[in-house]
C-alpha cells in the first residue's frame, strides 16, 4: 500500500478532499520526524510508539572483503506496535482479501 492509497481511503472515509487529506497526512508524519529528531516519542494508543533508539558503534566484516569495518553509532527511527495492533495482524489470516479498513 502506497502513500496515495492511504490519501485514497481517508478521504473517502472522511469526505475530504484528497488534497486535504494529503496535507493532513504529510503533516503527521512531519511532526513525527520532527519528534524522532527531537529526542521525543510519539505514542498512538491501540497503534503503537514511534521512538529513535540509540545504536551503538561496533565493528563489522565486510562479507565481499572479509575486511573488518567500523560502523559508528548513531540514532535510528523504530516502531513498538501495540498490543491490539499485533493481535489485529496474528488474527488475519487471509492477507489476500482487499477489503477496505473502514
Amino acid at each position: 500500500m502506497t502513500k496515495q492509497d492511504i490519501v485514497d481511503i481517508v478521504a473517502e472515509g472522511t469526505g475530504l478532499t484528497k488534497v486535504d487529506t494529503l496535507a493532513v497526512i504529510d503533516g503527521f508524519l512531519a511532526t513525527v520526524a520532527w519528534a524522532l529528531e527531537n529526542g521525543k516519542s510519539v505514542t498512538l494508543r491501540g497503534f503503537g510508539t514511534f521512538v529513535a533508539v540509540e545504536r551503538k558503534a561496533r565493528k563489522a566484516r565486510n562479507p565481499v572483503t572479509k575486511q573488518l569495518v567500523h560502523i559508528p553509532a548513531r540514532r535510528s527511527p523504530y516502531f513498538r506496535p501495540a498490543e491490539e495492533l499485533r493481535e489485529r495482524v496474528a488474527e488475519r489470516k487471509d492477507s489476500s482479501r482487499g477489503d477496505n479498513p473502514r
